[in-house]
């Protein structure tokens, strides 16, 4: 890639981790070595777990954080766990063995103040100009959005998950 780019994929609606998994999947196609980091999702395995095993080593996946959701009444260790994940996230990015790196819920760490923004700041300053970086999760920071090349907001009209419709196997996870 000559020239990589810097996207954030926000907003209320489903499909920003959907859309992540899909520009890697094309990026494997075309021979890109992608990571994606996952911030706070531990447990799982998730589905796109199961397929990275299959197409390794052009697809890594490290999921990171405590199985469950973000303990908000004492972040201390979500927010060690986070800070871990940021310290690799940076490693992974200007280590030059990547081509796309996805950082899948990295809005959503800051939201919770497991992250500072302006660490997510500092790790688009340090991009390589070839690497093509996406930051996923809600509510992304204004300076973060400024910063980025492209943003794309999910917005929810309907869920099915408002009817009582739980996350399903193979669709959700």
């Amino acid at each position: 890639m000559e020239r990589g780019c810097v996207q954030v994929y926000t907003g209320n609606g489903k499909g920003k981790t959907t859309a992540a998994l899909g520009l890697a999947l094309r990026a494997v196609g075309r021979g890109f070595k992608v990571c994606i980091l996952q911030f706070i999702k531990g447990g799982g395995p998730y589905g796109e777990h199961l397929i990275a095993d299959k197409l390794a080593p052009q697809l890594t996946i490290i999921q990171t954080g405590k199985p469950g959701w973000v303990n908000t009444q004492d972040i201390a260790e979500d927010r060690r766990l986070a800070q871990e994940a940021f310290e690799q996230a940076k490693e992974l990015l200007v280590s030059g063995g990547y081509d796309l790196l996805v950082l899948d819920e990295i809005n959503g760490a800051v939201g919770f103040g497991l992250i500072d923004v302006e660490q997510v700041l500092e790790l688009i300053r340090l991009r390589p100009e070839r690497v093509e970086l996406v930051l996923t999760g809600r509510n992304a920071d204004e300076r973060v959005i400024e910063a980025a090349d492209l943003v794309t907001e999910m917005r929810e009209i309907k869920h099915y998950y408002k009817a009582g419709v739980p996350a399903r196997t193979g669709i959700e996870m």
